[in-house]
C-alpha cells in the first residue's frame, strides 16, 4: 500500500499547487526580464527573425526553469 501514497488528495494537492507556483514564478520572471530589456523581445525575435536573440531568450527561459524547479523542490 505505500507505493501508492502520491495518490492521496494531500500529495496531489500539493503537487498542482507547487506546480501552479512554479509557473507563475518563472511567468513573472519573464515579464521582468522582458521589461529590462531596451527593446520589444518579441517583435524583434517573430518580426525581425533575430535568430541570435531566441536562442539567448531560450536559454534565459531554460536557467529560470531550472532555478524555479530547485527551489521549489528545495
Amino acid at each position: 500500500m505505500t507505493g501508492l501514497e502520491w495518490l492521496k488528495p494531500a500529495v496531489v494537492f500539493g503537487s498542482l499547487l507547487y506546480a501552479l507556483l512554479g509557473v507563475v514564478v518563472f511567468w513573472l520572471s519573464f515579464v521582468i526580464i522582458d521589461k529590462l530589456t531596451p527593446y520589444n523581445l518579441w517583435q524583434e525575435i517573430v518580426e525581425k527573425k533575430n535568430v541570435a536573440l531566441a536562442i539567448v531568450v531560450g536559454s534565459t527561459a531554460i536557467a529560470i526553469g531550472l532555478i524555479v524547479s530547485a527551489a521549489v523542490h528545495g
